[in-house]
């Protein structure tokens, strides 16, 4: 009984072993609610859980709060939804197909339906026909859809983001937004103290992305780390997304192949010896290049 009371501030009674207060330990973030809220939709995972009669049965964290193994920051909307039965969703939410995911982990039918792509204008997306990742399209789309699938089809049609290479070429890069996307990263090799022959290079740790979100996704897809900035609308720049490759080659590739060519690049050095019973020299660069769509 002491762990009932642990996870909320009202007494159970016999009829309902639950406390009025509840506390939730979602995939390690603490959420406060009211049992009532838990259990509004019959036949829900939470109202399946909060309605038995065994409060043992119920994983529980050290702290004796009720523990629930799913995405705790998605878990707010589900939250949310038990309340007043209503969605309300952040512009540009980058997560529907997950939240759709967890709606149907949760058993909440109704729920799901909401998150449908066809019922999605109510929530801001309604123009964005692919929902794994709505910040990636623009009013052109589906021009620039069909754009890529020709430029697929005869390879030569774009390169560099040039109009000089026939009709073919002009009518490639129309439905393309311009932008310019910075890529950056970090270096560093030792020098020994007689010969360069000596240099031992470190391989490039991570290579960071910064422009518009839209531009980043549209090039970089998959490849993009976005964990550290999920909720960026696509017409804000960034500078917190990085790559999940290390090859600076396989970056211009992707650049290449969108259209984008380089228009500059610096680069800043320092040196610094490694141990003072020895000569060899650690040098750091930090280098950037920049590139541009017209």
């Amino acid at each position: 009984m002491a762990l009932a009371d642990s996870a909320g501030c009202a007494n159970p009674s016999e009829d309902n072993p639950f406390p009025d207060i509840i506390e939730l330990n979602v995939g390690g973030q603490v959420y406060i609610t009211r049992h009532p809220t838990l259990v509004s939709v019959p036949g829900s995972l939470l109202w399946e859980m909060f309605t038995q009669k065994n409060v043992r049965s119920l994983a529980r964290d050290s702290k004796g709060r009720f523990f629930v193994d799913r995405d705790g920051f998605l878990f707010r909307y589900i939250l949310d939804y038990m309340r007043d039965q209503q969605l309300v969703l952040p512009e540009h939410f980058p997560e529907r197909s997950r939240l759709q995911r967890e709606a149907e982990y949760f058993m909440l039918p109704e729920l799901v339906k909401m998150l449908a792509p066809k019922l999605s204008k109510q929530n801001s997306l309604g123009e964005d026909p692919c929902q794994s990742d709505p910040e990636e399209l623009s009013p052109g789309a589906d021009m620039a859809r069909a754009l890529s699938s020709t430029s697929t089809a005869l390879p030569g049609a774009v390169v560099g983001g040039s109009a000089g290479t026939g009709s073919t070429g002009t009518t490639g890069t129309e439905g393309r937004r311009a932008g310019f996307i910075t890529i950056g990263y970090r270096g560093s090799y030792t020098l020994g103290r007689d010969s360069q022959t000596d240099a031992k290079f470190r391989r490039v740790a991570r290579i960071m992305v910064c422009g518009k979100t839209s531009l980043a996704k549209e090039v970089f897809g998959d490849t993009l780390n976005e964990s550290r900035d999920p909720d960026r609308p696509p017409e804000r720049y960034t500078s917190r997304y990085y790559l999940k490759f290390t090859f600076l080659e396989q970056a211009f590739d992707k650049l290449a192949d969108a259209g984008f060519h380089m228009v500059a690049c610096n680069s800043t050095g320092t040196c610094a010896f490694a141990h003072d019973q020895t000569d060899d020299r650690i040098w750091t660069s930090y280098t950037e290049y920049v590139f541009y769509r017209e």
